[in-house]
């Protein structure tokens, strides 16, 4: 027992000892340090995608997008197709005629596989124009567009809402907190 209890003495003054460090009063404050920006929160960055759902896009300025729609860093319209038989020159043809132009086309095609002759198609169609495109599910899309945008690119991001929605353990995780604090009986 004498042993135990003089090794942790000796332990607790060197441990004291060890991780000692040198802190200076404030944070390192020269060139290359880590800094953390949450972009959604962030009104100047311009126009970002919070969250999706089957039936359209939740925005970080709280404003909700029912069904397809083009976004820009600053704007946003509804973008009249039913679905991916519905992207054509036509459909894209907004994004053509735009000045500035953009440089980047972000095209989120819902969760359905396009298949190799559409993708070309579309590519083609986007190309003719002299237009770089990233054919996308919507998912992948929703974060390209808001990194981009985020970098201040001159992006416009051409989104259908997926049909289905594959949910993540987090989003089982916070669902059943939400039913269970339904049910929790005040005291």
């Amino acid at each position: 027992m004498n042993n135990l209890r003089f090794l942790q003495r000796t332990l607790g003054s060197s441990r004291k000892f060890l991780c000692k460090r040198n802190h200076s009063s404030g944070a390192y404050e020269g060139d290359g340090k880590t800094t953390v920006t949450i972009l959604n929160q962030q009104m100047d960055a311009g126009l970002m995608i919070n969250s999706f759902s089957q039936i359209g896009f939740r925005l970080n300025n709280g404003l909700t997008v029912v069904g397809p729609m083009a976004i820009f860093p600053r704007t946003v319209v509804s973008w009249n197709v039913d679905g991916l038989q519905d992207v054509n020159e036509d459909s894209l043809s907004l994004f053509f005629t735009l000045d500035p132009k953009v440089d980047i086309l972000v095209l989120g095609l819902g969760d359905e596989k396009v298949s190799p002759a559409i993708y070309t198609n579309i590519l083609q169609q986007v190309r003719k124009f002299k237009m770089n495109v990233e054919i996308l599910p919507t998912e992948q899309a929703c974060a390209t567009f808001n990194f981009l945008n985020g970098e201040g690119r001159c992006v416009a991001g051409a989104l259908i809402p997926p049909a289905n929605i594959r949910p993540t353990e987090n989003d089982m995780l916070q669902s059943k907190l939400r039913y269970q604090n339904l049910y929790l009986e005040e005291d």
